[in-house]
């Protein structure tokens, strides 16, 4: 495998890295092209933009996309939607720093 291929292949490891094409996003969620052109205008995600100017999604993005596909299907409209996943984003993210400032202070206790 080239050197150029090889780094292209650990990246689909990377939640971040953006693998996947709109149109193939929109098949592996189930959805239409216009709900996810919706998400990325709200700023729930943000698409890479290819050189050409095409989306490009990560599987992170897809995870998040379909939380807010998953609420509208049970019928909270869609703002709605956006304005949840968006919390429960800043919420996971609040926890997991709470986790790692705690490791970190019994950390420092147990130096002292």
């Amino acid at each position: 495998m080239p050197a150029e291929n090889a780094s292209v292949a650990g990246n689909l490891d990377d939640d971040d890295y953006p693998a996947y094409t709109m149109g193939r996003a929109a098949d592996v969620l189930g959805t239409t092209l216009d709900f996810l052109r919706a998400v990325g205008e709200v700023g729930l995600i943000a698409p890479l933009r290819s050189e050409g100017g095409h989306r490009r999604y990560s599987r992170r993005q897809l995870r998040i996309a379909a939380r807010a596909r998953e609420l509208v299907d049970q019928g909270t409209p869609i703002e709605a939607a956006f304005r949840i996943v968006s919390l429960e984003d800043q919420l996971d993210d609040a926890l997991r720093l709470n986790r790692e400032i705690r490791r970190k202070l019994d950390e420092h206790g147990a130096d002292t």
